[in-house]
């Protein structure tokens, strides 16, 4: 059910394996309608750190999910959430009777729910995209956090990787683990370099034969260039990185009003597919104009992301969805298998670091 263990150099043996008990310090981050029981087991099966996408679940299919990456491996994984979400506290309720024990989320949860799973003994791992956001999450008591860089797809800052991960890793005093343009063991040893305990990954997971992604959806992923992705706040109000296909390119151009009647429309169709009622609907929108300093237009506009993304990574329809994207997609070009992946990068990341010690040695 785990792939055999593969003898690695000392250095990549890092913090972050003993705390969330993997034996290698790679992560595929939790994508909705990407990250499900198959790609979530797959990773941890072959040694990283696979995290299930639940915010695009109710709270008995994220139930159902746990139970069918626990039939598939014995591994560690953990399950991402939505920190705004009306029903947080029971779904890390959730988590300790289902036997997970790491809590991950895109977006950070206030100091309460933090201090409320970490006394149900979670391990929170939220995602950062700004120092002083590590250093006030820090304060609140998480465990880690993962700093992703302006390379990185879907929501995301303005910051490069290879300067915001030394700058957080030199004001805080728990694990940082890297993320945004991340693909091969060179990255990897580039980000323990900077201080990082491990790197995480999203579209490089989603570009393996173990992910459910439709193969017409990963033909316009490798075939696509650096530069062929745009950061835009058109869809949700948040800055986002995404393909720059037909569908983007439309929205780019759409008028304020005709964008917040497709929100609503969009907001009707989310509250169906997810099982959320109207009240928790906008309890949670209240929660995330408090808590990320929104205005209402953006709130309306938050239930384009899943659902354009249902479109592309469920539906397969390209024509209409939207394709979260990290700008190392343009130099990915192969489907591995998540064993094959995370083999390859561990080996890579071992001759590096071999080398640059006989190196050292040799001088």
């Amino acid at each position: 059910m785990t792939a055999p263990i593969v003898p690695v150099h000392p250095a990549l043996r890092t913090p972050l394996c003993d705390l969330v008990g993997v034996r290698y310090p790679i992560v595929q981050t939790g994508m909705g309608y990407v990250s499900g029981p198959e790609l979530t087991a797959a990773t941890a099966a072959a040694g990283g750190l696979g995290i299930l996408a639940s915010a695009t679940l109710t709270l008995e299919q994220t139930r159902d999910a746990i139970r069918a990456i626990r039939e598939r491996t014995d591994a560690p994984f953990g399950v991402n959430m939505r920190g705004d979400a009306s029903d947080v506290l029971e779904r890390g309720d959730l988590l300790v009777r289902e036997g997970v024990r790491i809590a991950s989320f895109a977006l950070a949860p206030n100091e309460r729910v933090i201090r409320r799973l970490k006394d149900s003994g979670l391990i929170v791992i939220p995602s950062i995209g700004a120092r002083r956001h590590a250093e006030k999450v820090q304060a609140w008591g998480v465990d880690a956090v993962v700093v992703q860089g302006a390379e990185g797809g879907g929501h995301t800052g303005n910051v490069p990787t290879s300067i915001l991960v030394p700058q957080v890793v030199d004001a805080v005093d728990i694990p940082v683990i890297a993320a945004g343009g991340h693909r091969d063991g060179r990255g990897l040893v580039a980000a323990l370099a900077q201080g990082a305990v491990g790197i995480a990954m999203g579209t490089r997971f989603l570009l393996t034969s173990d992910s459910t992604v439709r193969d017409s959806v990963k033909a316009e992923y490798l075939k696509r260039g650096v530069t062929d992705t745009v950061v835009t706040p058109v869809l949700d109000g948040i800055p986002q990185r995404v393909l720059r296909t037909e569908p983007v390119e439309r929205l780019l151009k759409e008028r304020a009003l005709p964008r917040l009647v497709r929100s609503l429309r969009h907001a009707v169709a989310f509250r169906r597919v997810s099982g959320t009622s109207w009240p928790d609907m906008v309890r949670e929108g209240l929660a995330m104009r408090r808590g990320h300093d929104l205005g209402w237009s953006q709130v309306l506009m938050a239930a384009n992301t899943p659902m354009m993304l249902r479109a592309s990574m469920v539906d397969g329809r390209t024509d209409l969805g939207t394709l979260a994207s990290g700008q190392v997609a343009g130099v990915i070009d192969d489907l591995p298998s998540c064993k094959e992946l995370i083999e390859r990068i561990v080996a890579e990341a071992d001759a590096v670091l071999t080398r640059l010690t006989a190196t050292g040695t040799e001088r």
